[in-house]
């Protein structure tokens, strides 16, 4: 099982490659960053200083959108890092939530987010791809490599992952619907005539180590880690509006906790203490993050690998950033090995 540390990129950008080269050394193999270009810095500016000051850290967006950049512009971007730093590079891809609401703009279609895995992919790799009717290639490239993980949540976004990226990234760690999502990933996988073990299955969520087990300590990590759930629920509520509260098409167990969602600033996106998120229960933080002492943290992703899952991409947007990533790197990775 790898492991990979998912940061935003507030300033200074100094601090960000110093984590990243701090996780590097305990063992993380992948460095994450949002892409949310007027919430916070340009992330490819900092991959590369990343990428400049790490050895073996293979970095990138969790997650970017096909509608911010032009996708020759996306492709381009991760081909140079990769010429530049040996194809240590990864394109997780969603339809965009912050990026694109914050600017007024709706989130890009699953149509649209599927033509965009592909064209991404075949440009940064040196093949010809169809870009807004036009046959584009990048003619420089020269072995390039780049996976192309997609984030779903939904049965549509779930069976497009399976068919056409080379990853699905699943931004919660409840173990029931990791499974019930990994299965129709899988199962979409084998309908397209691929092999459903080839497409990497990455859970991406908060975790906060503790010392112990205390409420206090539990409760503290609970109100670091409750943001997580508001940004979920932005994800959720587009589901709600599209297949309804009691479909069976998607999980109760996912659906049924923002009832009480009044809304959404995304001026404190993913940031501990957003007012917004004062709906998310307490058994929701624990189900979808990991927190507790490392003994629990442990018990959580051998959960997760017994599910399928071959990656954990760590949020360390709380007060603990250091000290979650020494935990990891002194106890959970071990174990994990």
């Amino acid at each position: 099982m790898h492991f990979g540390l998912v940061l935003q990129t507030d300033p200074p950008a100094s601090d960000v490659v110093a984590l990243m080269r701090r996780a590097e050394s305990r063992g993380f193999s992948h460095g994450w960053t949002f892409d949310s270009a007027v919430l916070w810095q340009e992330p490819f500016v900092i991959h590369s200083r990343i990428l400049e000051h790490t050895e073996r850290l293979t970095v990138g967006t969790m997650v970017t959108n096909p509608a911010t950049r032009a996708w020759e512009v996306t492709a381009s971007t991760f081909a140079t890092l990769n010429s530049m730093y040996g194809n240590r590079t990864v394109c997780g891809i969603g339809r965009g939530d912050s990026a694109m609401r914050v600017a007024g703009r709706p989130p890009a279609t699953l149509a649209r987010l599927g033509r965009a895995v592909t064209a991404i992919r075949d440009l940064a790799e040196g093949r010809e791809a169809v870009v807004d009717g036009t046959v584009l290639r990048l003619p420089w490239v020269e072995d390039g490599r780049l996976p192309v993980w997609m984030a779903a949540y939904g049965p549509k976004a779930l069976a497009m992952a399976g068919e056409l990226a080379d990853g699905f990234i699943l931004q919660l760690a409840d173990v029931h619907l990791t499974a019930w999502m990994v299965r129709a990933v899988r199962a979409a996988a084998e309908r397209a005539g691929r092999d459903p073990r080839s497409v990497t299955v990455c859970v991406a969520a908060p975790a906060y180590v503790t010392a112990g087990a205390a409420p206090g300590d539990l409760a503290h990590a609970r109100e670091q880690c409750r943001w997580f759930g508001g940004m979920v629920g932005n994800h959720v509520a587009d589901l709600v509006a599209r297949y309804g509260e009691h479909s069976a098409e998607v999980p109760g167990e996912l659906t049924a906790y923002i009832r009480q969602r009044q809304g959404y600033d995304y001026a404190h996106h993913g940031r501990s203490g957003n007012p917004d998120t004062a709906f998310v229960p307490d058994a929701i933080v624990d189900r979808f993050c990991v927190i507790g002492p490392p003994e629990a943290h442990v018990a959580r992703m051998r959960a997760l690998r017994g599910l399928g899952v071959d990656h954990f991409a760590l949020y360390a947007m709380h007060d603990a950033k250091q000290a979650t990533v020494d935990a990891y790197g002194a106890y959970v990775i071990p174990a994990m090995a």
